[in-house]
């Protein structure tokens, strides 16, 4: 049961992280100067182009941990 619920929030991780990767891309190639702005009004952190980074990074691990529970030999 916790390896499922791993997997899944694993899962869950990458697509919503990828998806907010490829947001700031095609940002990044429509109105490249708003990246140094704030993402939202609600607070000064984290600004376009850190969040796309730190989107990057969360799916890349959420698939390295998905692949490695979802190949691992029980």
């Amino acid at each position: 049961m916790q390896k499922r619920v791993i997997k899944s929030l694993a899962l869950t991780l990458f697509i919503f992280g990828f998806a907010g990767w490829v947001y700031i891309a095609l940002v990044a190639l429509v109105h490249p100067d708003t990246l140094g702005l704030q993402l939202t009004h609600f607070y000064k952190y984290p600004h376009e182009d850190t969040f796309g980074e730190i989107c990057f990074v969360v799916s890349m691990i959420s698939f390295f941990i998905y692949n490695l529970i979802k190949y691992k030999k029980s």
